[in-house]
C-alpha cells in the first residue's frame, strides 16, 4: 500500500506519493502526480474543509485511475457537513448526503472516517469503515492521570458517551441538556442532571467544537453544581471563534488534527490515525 497525502499538513502514514497541485485562475483545482511507478493499491488522505478540497480529492482519484491504479481507499478524518444530517426547516439541503453521494460515485474500495457526528453519515456511505473515538479519549484521560467524571453535553451525545464509558471500564457519566432555536441557532437552558458534583474533575466529551457556545454554557452550569477542574475532549476542533473564552473556562482542551492544526497554550492535539 502506498499513500497520497493531498494536505501536506496531514500525513498520518509514511511518505506521500510525490505530486504537485494548484488552483487555476478560474478557481479549479488541478493535480499532477509525479511518481510514475506507484503500484496498484493507493490510500488517499484528505482533510475536506471546502468544496475545493473535495474537488482535489475527486480529480486525484481520476488521475490515479488513469494511471491504472486498481484499488483506491480514502481516509477522510472529518466528514464534511456532518451536522447537516437532517432537514430542520423548509428550504434546507441535506448537505451530508450531497458529500456522501459524491464520495460514493468514486466507488472506493474503502472509505474511512473518524468519529462521525451521528449514525446518518456511515449509513449514507458505501464500504465505510468508522474509527471510533474510544482510543483517543483514553489517551486524553491517561494524560489527566486522575479520577474523572464524563459529561454528556446533550441528548445527541448520550449514546456515544455511554459506549466510551463502557470501553473505559465504566467511568461515571453525568447527563446534561440544552435548548437550541432551530431557526437562529441560539443556545439556552443548560441543565446538569446532578445535584452536587463534589469538586470532581469533569470532562466534557463531544465530536465537534465550532464556536464553542455549547461548552461555554455547560462550563457555567457545571460550576454552579460544584464541579472541580474542567477539561474538554473534542474529536474535530474547528474553533471558529478562537480559544480566548474556552481557555478561560477549561483547564485543558484536547483535540485531534482531523480538521486543522492547533498551536495554542492549554490545547493538547493528538494525531488521528486510521485503524
Amino acid at each position: 500500500m502506498r499513500y497520497l497525502h493531498l494536505d501536506p499538513s496531514f500525513t498520518p502514514f509514511e511518505k506521500s506519493i510525490d505530486f504537485k497541485s494548484f488552483v487555476f485562475n478560474g478557481g479549479e483545482p488541478h493535480i499532477n502526480i509525479l511518481d510514475k511507478n506507484i503500484g496498484s493499491s493507493i490510500t488517499i488522505t484528505q482533510r475536506i474543509n471546502s468544496f475545493n478540497d473535495l474537488g482535489l480529492l475527486l480529480i486525484a482519484t481520476d488521475a490515479l485511475r488513469r494511471m491504472n491504479v486498481k484499488e483506491i481507499n480514502v481516509f477522510i478524518p472529518y466528514f464534511p457537513a456532518a451536522r447537516q444530517d437532517r432537514v430542520m426547516v423548509a428550504g434546507e439541503s441535506l448537505s451530508v448526503k450531497v458529500y456522501a453521494d459524491s464520495i460514493n460515485a468514486q466507488h472506493y474500495n474503502q472509505v474511512t472516517i473518524f468519529d462521525p457526528h451521528s449514525e446518518v453519515t456511515p449509513a449514507l456511505l458505501d464500504r465505510v469503515h468508522v474509527v471510533q473515538n474510544y482510543e483517543f479519549v483514553k489517551q486524553c484521560l491517561d494524560s489527566i492521570k486522575e479520577e474523572v467524571v464524563l459529561i454528556s453535553p446533550d441528548g445527541g451525545a448520550l449514546k456515544k458517551i455511554y459506549k466510551v464509558s463502557e470501553f473505559l471500564g465504566g467511568v461515571e457519566v453525568v447527563e446534561c441538556s440544552k435548548k437550541r432555536n432551530v431557526k437562529t441557532g441560539a443556545l439556552s437552558g443548560f441543565r446538569v442532571y446532578e445535584n452536587d458534583l463534589k469538586g470532581k474533575h469533569c470532562v466534557i466529551v463531544d465530536d465537534i467544537c465550532d464556536g464553542g457556545g455549547t461548552f461555554l454554557g455547560l462550563a457555567t452550569a457545571l460550576k454552579e453544581k460544584n464541579a472541580g477542574k474542567l477539561s474538554l475532549i473534542i474529536s474535530h476542533g474547528i474553533f471558529s471563534k478562537g480559544f480566548t473564552e474556552l481557555t478561560k473556562q477549561f483547564d485543558t482542551i484536547f483535540t485531534t488534527n482531523s480538521f486543522r492544526d492547533v498551536d495554542e497554550e492549554k490545547v493538547v492535539q493528538i494525531p488521528v490515525i486510521q485503524e
